[in-house]
């Protein structure tokens, strides 16, 4: 199945509440015949924005190629969360990768949330930048976890950026019967990403990137130099940047062996008013400690913004909203009458470990992908280690590419159904607050 088109419509956002308040952007156009550059870049959202924008400010001559339009994928549909520290706990990476190159990734994660934040400050990106973001447990058991975890990221790492939250503190925060407590870090941040992604379109452009959307590649072949090819025409090029998450297709095999799309739903409530403060009562994020994640924030304008409820296979279910609400009553019982504006749906992509999947294909390929709901930053900054990369400064990729990435098992004809039976057992441990 060819998920570029399998639950939108060719070169249209979907109808989400980023969408119905993006920052106005004009179409650009569409590849015609065949043309030459440096680089040329294959995916519109953060990762191949950055990549792009990166390059161009380098004196590179970058073509970006978009199936549908920039920040149309995971860019432009996720929760907004700017996480710290990578996707994988910093515990777990110093297990697997030793101190020396868990301080690295460490390091190389606080490098990712600062990048975003000079990206907005330096071109004026209008994207709700705001800080702070909230992890809460379910369980005593979970909240003193998550006590422990800040306290190791202040003790090993110099980490100051936490709030502890005990239950008390927990529920003056986010007055949720299901919520326990855990921490605030205000190091972390939120925004409005599809604007985010428009802006740092924007920038690239500016900076000489020749974007063109509505451009669907077809095929990279690895000679010296590439060629990308597409229905439209053909790219010439000395290097390839691959950015395309979880609509890479078939485009390379080694990738996908490793990196799954799956999909994640979102739906925007009518404004609260006065409720709002039943659900936050400070301006920040919060995403909970479930496998199946749920995530939430309030709008500029006062709405609900919450994520989860998980799906099997890789179309949307008929019902979004419907399959949104069950989760948002879950944690706000009092909101289970009300009226849901905008529901949506996005494709992301997830590794076995959760960690990004940075690998150099060919000599003159790079890809990065498998952000696993940490993307905002890490997509972001991989954009940029791979510029640098292609620069001749590969150490923070590199040391990306270290990670030890596993295949899902069955290749890719059997991944999905693993997967889903995985997430099915997942999701009952988390109902059952095992």
């Amino acid at each position: 199945m060819n998920l570029l088109y399998a639950n939108d419509r060719k070169a249209e956002y979907p109808a989400s509440w980023y969408a119905a308040t993006a920052n106005p952007i004009d179409r650009f156009p569409v590849l015609s015949g065949d043309v030459k550059a440096d680089v040329c870049v294959v995916g519109g959202g953060y990762t191949g924005l950055s990549a792009a924008l990166h390059l161009a400010e380098a004196g590179f001559d970058v073509v970006l190629l978009e199936a549908h339009r920039v920040g149309f994928g995971a860019s432009g549909r996720n929760g907004g969360q700017l996480g710290s520290a990578q996707r994988m706990d910093q515990e777990d990476l110093e297990r697997l990768v030793g101190d020396d190159d868990a301080a690295k990734l460490w390091d190389l994660a606080e490098d990712a949330k600062g990048l975003v934040k000079s990206l907005i400050a330096k071109h004026k990106i209008g994207c709700d930048l705001k800080p702070g973001v909230a992890v809460l447990g379910l369980s005593a058991g979970e909240q003193q976890e998550l006590h422990e975890h800040a306290a190791h990221l202040s003790d090993r790492y110099g980490y100051d950026q936490m709030e502890i939250l005990d239950e008390g503190a927990g529920h003056g925060l986010c007055p949720s019967p299901t919520y326990r407590g855990g921490y605030l870090d205000m190091g972390a941040a939120h925004l409005h990403p599809l604007n985010y992604a428009l802006g740092l379109a924007q920038a690239a452009a500016k900076a000489g990137v020749r974007i063109f959307e509505s451009t669907e590649v077809l095929g990279v072949e690895d000679t010296a130099p590439a060629v990308v090819r597409s229905s439209q025409g053909n790219v010439t090029a000395d290097h390839v940047v691959l950015a395309c998450n979880g609509y890479l297709g078939d485009l390379n095999g080694r990738v996908a062996a490793k990196v799954m799309p799956i999909n994640n739903f979102i739906a925007a409530t009518e404004p609260l008013g006065s409720d709002a403060a039943r659900v936050l009562t400070r301006d920040v994020a919060v995403a909970d400690t479930k496998f199946v994640v749920n995530y939430f924030r309030l709008s500029a304008d006062g709405r609900l913004l919450f994520g989860g409820g998980e799906s099997y296979g890789y179309r949307f279910p008929a019902d979004i909203a419907a399959k949104v609400r069950k989760p948002m009553t879950e944690i706000f019982p009092h909101l289970r009458d009300v009226k849901i504006d905008y529901a949506w749906g996005g494709t992301l992509a997830i590794t076995m470990r959760r960690m990004p999947y940075l690998a150099r294909i060919a000599p003159n390929i790079l890809s990065a992908s498998g952000y696993s709901g940490h993307g905002v930053g890490t997509a972001t900054h991989a954009g940029q280690l791979m510029a640098l990369a292609i620069q001749g400064q590969a150490e923070g990729f590199d040391t990306m590419a270290r990670v030890p990435a596993l295949p899902f098992p069955g290749g890719a004809a059997l991944r999905s159904p693993l997967l889903v039976l995985a997430m099915t057992w997942f999701a009952l441990r988390d109902r059952l607050g095992l």
